[in-house]
């Protein structure tokens, strides 16, 4: 399914961009390719790559759907998804890169103790 290649998570990574601004984080990049993966951000200076995953495509059990037509197939979509998710940040935490996953849901209530964290720690400066 490579031909299928995704366009983004517009309004997720429209919404973390307006966070990262809200927190006054800098130095980031967005879709930028490194070891073969290419996270929604990274800060390239501190080896961060943070992907803004959405909760359906990545089984998040916040939501819990399965579409009912066709649901063998969704199951296997998913399961693969966060298979190839585990070995993405495996591969990059092996390079030295820090990975940060933040659900779609996460993102949406504004829920951003990831971002606090990651801001606290100064690993990200202002």
């Amino acid at each position: 399914m490579k031909a299928n290649k995704p366009k983004g998570n517009k309004s997720t990574e429209l919404r973390l961009i307006q966070l990262f601004r809200q927190l006054n984080m800098k130095g980031w990049r967005r879709n930028y390719k490194i070891a073969g993966a290419i996270p929604d951000f990274v800060f390239l200076k501190k080896r961060i790559a943070i992907f803004a995953d959405g909760c359906f495509w990545h089984g998040h059990n916040c939501r819990n759907l399965t579409p009912k037509q066709n649901s063998e197939y969704w199951q296997k979509k998913i399961k693969n998804n966060r298979i190839r998710d585990k070995q993405i940040n495996e591969r990059l935490e092996q390079k030295g890169w820090k990975v940060i996953r933040i659900w779609e849901c996460e993102i949406k209530e504004k829920n951003i103790e990831k971002l606090k964290l990651l801001k606290k720690s100064s690993v990200v400066h202002q």
